[in-house]
């Protein structure tokens, strides 16, 4: 019962907080885990995941800073102009990922690369189909509900952690649609981790507009994820894991 009154002051407590202002940005740290990510591929050998896990030398973890900016209209998600250890002189200039969702008007706009390629996803939002469950959990100094939904596409069953103090939508990567921020993100079992770690509540500038020349070949929704399957099942099919360094897990 004492438990329940703590959790419950605390939802309150940041919910006060939050209804002050409902912009402002979200950093997260997004981690790969690329040894317990090979080890789940089923059509790679047993010696070749020994290969790559000897490879890593036990410091398999990549880590990368995200952005989201939001308010009460919609979102926008990118990278971080702060480099971690690992991604230190690596130009993110060259790997466009730029993910906007306008939730007044129900329309998603992404700039992203695939194979070295850019692309411009417009369409609709299509909200994943979530299970919310009633797990717990603080992330960030929020209480987080669990949810979860699967990705058939790659094959991916995720985790998401939202905070329903923080009454938007929106969330990283290209998930969203929760009754509350998404703060955390659990894909395949700890095999990338995208986790909050700071929320500054704020007025923003321009940072929610989008470039002024949108380049890319347009796909929809639709289009994009029939290009993604047909080029994982053929990677699959030939037992491929090379797949995984050219697509964003």
């Amino acid at each position: 019962m004492m438990k329940k009154i703590v959790v419950l002051l605390m939802v309150m407590s940041s919910f006060s907080a939050i209804s002050q202002t409902n912009e402002g940005v979200v950093k997260y740290t997004r981690t790969t885990y690329w040894t317990k990510l090979i080890s789940q591929l089923s059509y790679v050998t047993k010696q070749e995941k020994d290969k790559m896990s000897y490879m890593f030398g036990g410091r398999d973890d990549w880590k990368e800073y995200m952005l989201l900016y939001f308010n009460e209209n919609g979102s926008r998600y990118t990278h971080s102009e702060e480099k971690s250890d690992e991604s230190e002189g690596y130009d993110w200039g060259k790997q466009e990922f730029n993910i906007n969702r306008n939730f007044e008007k129900n329309t998603m706009t992404d700039l992203v690369d695939f194979l070295g390629k850019g692309y411009l996803i417009e369409d609709s939002l299509q909200t994943p189909k979530w299970k919310i469950l009633n797990d717990l959990k603080d992330v960030a100094g929020h209480i987080c509900m669990k949810a979860m939904v699967e990705d058939t596409v790659k094959k991916q069953k995720i985790i998401a952690w939202f905070a329903q103090d923080i009454p938007l939508n929106a969330g990283p990567e290209r998930l969203y649609g929760l009754p509350g921020m998404i703060l955390e993100l659990d894909i395949n079992d700890g095999a990338v981790i995208i986790e909050a770690t700071k929320i500054e509540l704020k007025k923003l500038g321009n940072e929610m507009d989008l470039p002024k020349k949108l380049k890319g070949k347009k796909l929809t929704e639709k289009g994009y994820q029939e290009m993604l399957y047909k080029f994982v099942k053929e990677k699959t099919k030939e037992e491929n894991a090379n797949w995984i360094w050219m697509v964003r897990y």
